[in-house]
C-alpha cells in the first residue's frame, strides 16, 4: 500500500495549481497522475530537449507568426479551408506517400520507382522535395491527388517554389498553407496557378486563451470559415506535417513514407552533418556532450546504422511518439530502407514492396 502524506497550502495557491493541471489536459485526472507526468518530464531527456527546441522557436519565430499572420489574415478569410480537401465518410480510404528529401530518397531510386508505377494514391510532398520530384516524372498529370505543404515562416522558402516546372504544374496542384508563411510564399505559390487551402501550425495551443493558437483561430474564421481552419501538430518539420496531413485531413490510409530519414547515413562525414543543420563546430568528438547530441542508433528492420545530430532526435522523437498514437486512423509504413523512423506502431518494407502491395 502507498503511504499517503498531506501537505498545507494556502487556497490561492491550490486554485493556480488546480488551473495549471486543467490547462495540461489532466482536469479529469487525479493529481498523482498529474505530478507524476510532470516529474517525469523534468527528468526525460527526450521531454528537455522538446522544451529546449519549443522555447528556441518560440522566441526566434514568435514574432514572425504574428506579422505574417496578420498580413495573410485577408487571404485566409477569403480563401479556402483545408478541411474541404477532406473525404466524404462513405467514399473509400486511399493511401497516400509522403515525400521528403531525405538522402535515401536517391540511394534507393525512390522518385524512379514511383514514377515508373501504377500508384492511384496521394502524393503529399513537403516543399523542399518538389521540383525533384516534378523533374523525375512524378507530376499531377500521372497522379491525379497531388499536394504540397508549407509550414515554415522563413522568407526564403518561396525559392522552394521558384523553378518554372512548379507553374507548368501548378494548375494541378493542391497546396497546403500555414496561416503563418510569409506573404512572399502565398503570393509565390498563388502566381503558380496552385489552389491554396489554409491550415493553422499547432505550437502554443496548451496555453489556452492567451495562447497565439487559440487567438489566431478565433481571428481567422470568417462567413467562409464559421467554425474556423483545422490545425496540425508539426513535430518542428514539414516532414512530420505532411504525414499528420495524410491521414488526419486527407484520410490517407495506409501512409508510406520515403525520403522522411530524420537522420544520416553513417558514412555521412562530420562536416556535412554540422553543415546541415548549421550546427556549432567546437564540441569535441570524445566528449560525453558530443555521443549524447550525435548519437548513432540501429535501425533493426532494415539492418543498418544511422547518426543522429539533436535536431534530427528531437524530429525523430516527436514523430515516433505521435504515429502509435494516431495507429487506429492510419497504418504508418516507413518505405524509405534506413533513417531512424522505426519502433512501436511502425511497420517498414522496401519501398518496391509499398507499391506493389498498395497501386
Amino acid at each position: 500500500m502507498t503511504e499517503k502524506k498531506s501537505i498545507d497550502i494556502s487556497l490561492e495557491i491550490f486554485k493556480k495549481l488546480d488551473k495549471i493541471k486543467r490547462d495540461s489536459g489532466f482536469a479529469e485526472k487525479k493529481w498523482d497522475e498529474w505530478l507524476d507526468d510532470i516529474f517525469d518530464e523534468q527528468y526525460d531527456e527526450k521531454k528537455t530537449m522538446e522544451k529546449i527546441f519549443e522555447k528556441s522557436a518560440y522566441e526566434k519565430y514568435y514574432d514572425d507568426w504574428i506579422h505574417n499572420f496578420a498580413l495573410n489574415l485577408e487571404n485566409i478569410w477569403n480563401g479556402k479551408s483545408a478541411k474541404e480537401l477532406t473525404p466524404n465518410v462513405e467514399e473509400k480510404q486511399i493511401p497516400g506517400i509522403v515525400i521528403g528529401r531525405g538522402p535515401s530518397i536517391v540511394k534507393y531510386s525512390h522518385l524512379e520507382q514511383l514514377a515508373n508505377s501504377n500508384f492511384d494514391g496521394a502524393i503529399i510532398c513537403v516543399d523542399s522535395a518538389l521540383r525533384n520530384v516534378l523533374r523525375s516524372g512524378i507530376t499531377p498529370d500521372k497522379f491525379k491527388n497531388f499536394f504540397v505543404i508549407t509550414i515554415d515562416t522563413q522568407i526564403s522558402v518561396k525559392e522552394m517554389y521558384s523553378d518554372p516546372i512548379i507553374k507548368q504544374f501548378g494548375n494541378k496542384i493542391k497546396c497546403l498553407l500555414s496561416t503563418t508563411v510569409p506573404l512572399s510564399t502565398y503570393d509565390i505559390v498563388k502566381d503558380s496557378g496552385m489552389k491554396i487551402y489554409w491550415l493553422h501550425t499547432l505550437f502554443d495551443y496548451n496555453k489556452g486563451q492567451s495562447s497565439f493558437n487559440y487567438i489566431s483561430g478565433k481571428m481567422s474564421r470568417s462567413k467562409h470559415h464559421i467554425n474556423g481552419i483545422p490545425g496540425i501538430q508539426t513535430g518542428g518539420n514539414v516532414g512530420t506535417s505532411a504525414w499528420v496531413t495524410s491521414w488526419s485531413i486527407l484520410k490517407c490510409n495506409p501512409v508510406g513514407l520515403i525520403g522522411i530519414d530524420l537522420g544520416y547515413d553513417i558514412k555521412t562525414s562530420w562536416k556535412e552533418i554540422f553543415d546541415y543543420h548549421n550546427l556549432p563546430y567546437d564540441l569535441k568528438e570524445d566528449s560525453e556532450i558530443f555521443e549524447k547530441a550525435f548519437p548513432t542508433i540501429f535501425n533493426p528492420d532494415f539492418n543498418c546504422h544511422c547518426r543522429l545530430d539533436p535536431k534530427f532526435q528531437f524530429y525523430s522523437n516527436a514523430l515516433k511518439e505521435f504515429i502509435p498514437k494516431a495507429a487506429k486512423y492510419v497504418k504508418t509504413i516507413n518505405a524509405t530502407e534506413g533513417g531512424s523512423i522505426f519502433g512501436k506502431g511502425i511497420e517498414c518494407m522496401k519501398f518496391s514492396e509499398f507499391l506493389k502491395k498498395f497501386s
